[in-house]
């Protein structure tokens, strides 16, 4: 592999929401054991497969997920990793040192509750799940192109009008998604899914600026 100073990878990705299979990450840490290979799963529970299963086999693979996404915690900044005695100290020595992100008891209580709550855990995941294939079909329906996704969220290209105009449109009706001006993705839109009501509401103001682009160009 080219020499570098360690791997970092959201798995899945965002904004894509592509995830890389087990096999690939395995050879990934195999190709690179003289560097750390960070494997970031804030979204792996709405789909991809975890890299969990290869931290006992690989001492330079570090597992990273948060409880922002799918333990609906953002903001208090809980997350944990997992990995070697020897990365687990690194990491250690460097947040006893300068860690700016210290929590404190609430955020330990609400983290403790979410995981102790597994039955709303699942049952929320289930719901986005559900909502994201009934998005990605109302998007296809109206001619947009979606990448798989095994996120809280799916990255769509129109096949006709430009990820721009959309965008603008939709900020004039107070909806709001992400668009990047970037190299190779700068016409594609990253969608959030949120609860079904929201989804309809968005899905039908979709139909509508995509006919009134259709009638403008």
């Amino acid at each position: 592999m080219v020499p570098n100073g360690g791997v970092v990878i959201a798995n899945p990705n965002a904004p894509t929401g592509i995830s890389l299979s087990l096999k690939d990450i395995k050879a990934l840490a195999e190709g690179n054991q003289n560097s750390v290979i960070i494997i970031d799963e804030a979204y792996v529970d709405f789909g991809g497969e975890s890299a969990l299963s290869l931290i006992n086999e690989f001492d330079n693979l570090l597992v990273v997920r948060t409880f922002s996404k799918s333990r609906s915690l953002a903001g208090l900044r809980v997350g944990y990793a997992m990995g070697s005695k020897a990365l687990i100290k690194a990491m250690n020595d460097v947040k006893f040192s300068i860690n700016s992100y210290t929590l404190n008891a609430p955020a330990i209580n609400m983290g403790v509750a979410s995981v102790k709550d597994d039955g709303y855990f699942r049952e929320n995941i289930s719901k986005i799940k559900e909502t994201r294939k009934k998005t990605v079909e109302g998007l296809e329906f109206a001619g947009f192109k979606v990448l798989s996704s095994d996120a809280n969220f799916v990255f769509a290209t129109h096949n006709r009008h430009k990820a721009k105009d959309i965008f603008e449109e939709l900020k004039k009706r107070k909806i709001y998604v992400r668009y990047f001006a970037k190299e190779r993705i700068d016409n594609y839109l990253r969608i959030t899914i949120g609860t079904d009501e929201e989804m309809s509401a968005f899905l039908k103001q979709i139909r509508n600026i995509t006919e009134e682009l259709s009638m403008r160009f």
